[in-house]
């Protein structure tokens, strides 16, 4: 949760527009539940208020090849357990 929580809409880092907002989409009941629940959690820990959006899923597209995989191509990891900080730009 913590590389998805946002106080900032439409805003990471110095990168502004809709397409930077921060996101949860679910396709389940259970699953709005556990984001919902993971998002009270954290926001328990923050005091700007968390601004991720809690939406269904809806139709996805793909994005294009260059951008997949895009930490193991930058020489970071993409595991679940890696609290390395993200970076962006190589």
């Amino acid at each position: 949760m913590a590389a998805a929580t946002s106080s900032l809409a439409s805003q990471e880092g110095n990168d502004v527009g809709t397409q930077y907002r921060s996101g949860i989409y679910y396709y389940t009941a259970e699953q709005e539940k556990t984001a919902r629940d993971s998002l009270a959690e954290k926001q328990k820990e923050w005091k700007e208020r968390i601004v991720t959006e809690i939406l269904p899923a809806t139709r996805f597209y793909p994005a294009e090849e260059y951008h997949q995989r895009y930490l193991e191509k930058g020489g970071q990891s993409a595991k679940k357990s890696c609290n390395d900080p993200i970076r962006c730009y190589g």
